[in-house]
């Protein structure tokens, strides 16, 4: 069974990684960041389109160009497919699950009861990186330039 769950984590990244969903600039972005991790090299920028309209900051549109490795490629176009139609304060609290998910050794998946079922799934099959420490930078850059985007921060490292 680990086996099998193993193998469709690299198949995902693969993919992923290979084959990037929402890979392109964004016309008119209503905020971006541009993340950097100088440890391995990765460079993105997330651009996101909020509603202008609606009071909970909706996500309209998300995508990412950059350049890095596969999982940092992989993790910011599985974040661009999740985030498409979450409320700002929605996208902030599946960043803090990921983030545990990939950090803390006694993270228990019952404390997402109640997110969006198909965004927690992605998330556990990309917090594999738990087991590579070195990776889980890689891993969070989307993410953590997501969060600098809707804050207002242009600019976000790693280090």
């Amino acid at each position: 069974m680990f086996d099998d769950l193993r193998d469709l984590y690299q198949e995902v990244i693969l993919d992923h990684g290979k084959s990037p969903r929402n890979f392109r600039p964004l016309d008119n972005p209503t905020c971006l960041a541009h993340g950097n991790n100088p440890l391995c090299g990765d460079k993105l920028v997330v651009y996101l389109t909020l509603d202008a309209d609606g009071a909970d900051g909706r996500i309209e549109d998300v995508s990412f160009q950059g350049e890095g490795c596969a999982i940092s490629v992989a993790s910011a176009s599985m974040m661009t497919e999740i985030l498409k139609g979450k409320t700002r304060d929605e996208a902030k609290k599946l960043f803090e699950a990921f983030h545990d998910m990939c950090t803390k050794d006694d993270f228990d998946i019952a404390e997402l009861a109640g997110y969006d079922e198909d965004a927690v799934e992605r998330l556990v099959m990309l917090s594999g990186v738990k087991d590579f420490p070195i990776r889980v930078k890689c891993a969070t850059l989307a993410w953590h330039t997501m969060q600098a985007a809707v804050s207002g921060d242009k600019d976000i490292s790693t280090e």
